[in-house]
């Protein structure tokens, strides 16, 4: 768990210093469950991030959630810390 929690830390970091907006989704008996951890706006494109550890795994309601937003016309990806590098590249491009 810490180490998600300090990839997340770094995820929020990185989105702050380049400016795009961005809500932290804190998941909680008033909100439904399996929408992303972090949700996005990327020059009016919509992006969902569902940030996992190295070996974590999706549940079917995490899958689900990501295929209807890209369904939807958004874009919607799991993010694991060796995989930061080049989600890096694809939120740059939709700049």
């Amino acid at each position: 768990m810490a180490e998600e929690k300090t990839f997340e830390n770094k995820v929020k970091k990185w989105l702050k210093e380049e400016g795009i907006y961005f809500v932290k989704i804190w998941g909680g008996g008033f909100q439904r469950a399996g929408i992303p951890d972090i949700l996005c706006c990327v020059n009016g494109k919509f992006v969902a991030l569902e940030l996992k550890s190295e070996t974590g795994k999706l549940s079917e309601l995490q899958k689900y959630n990501l295929d209807k937003i890209k369904e939807s016309g958004g874009v919607a990806l799991c993010v694991r810390p060796s995989d930061f590098e080049d989600v890096k590249l694809v939120l740059n491009s939709l700049r």
